[in-house]
């Protein structure tokens, strides 16, 4: 993972939401970047458990924060994207890591 940003794809797209193909056929631009995310990220933390993974994430979002490469809309893209994919206890636990990082 080369920075946090490039998690959820920068702040490019503005909190507007990537256009599905609904068509068929080969992925979008949207979908093709979550798709090469994904990959990424899997061999990134392959092997790696749930605490080191955060640890990384929060490292590289406090970093980027510092560095002023980071935003708050940056975090909020970051928490709608990730959101959807956890449960009511790390939903919460995230919305306050992002408020947290937000303060920074």
């Amino acid at each position: 993972m080369g920075d946090f940003k490039s998690f959820n794809g920068g702040a490019e797209n503005n909190g507007q939401k990537n256009t599905r193909n609904t068509q068929g056929g080969a992925p979008r631009g949207g979908e093709q970047q979550a798709i090469n995310l994904a990959a990424t990220l899997a061999k990134a933390f392959a092997g790696k458990s749930e605490g080191q993974i955060l640890s990384t994430i929060i490292a590289q979002a406090e970093q980027g924060k510092r560095d002023g490469t980071l935003t708050n809309a940056d975090l909020d893209n970051f928490y709608n994207t990730l959101a959807p994919l956890l449960d009511g206890f790390k939903k919460k636990k995230l919305q306050q890591i992002i408020t947290k990082l937000k303060a920074i």
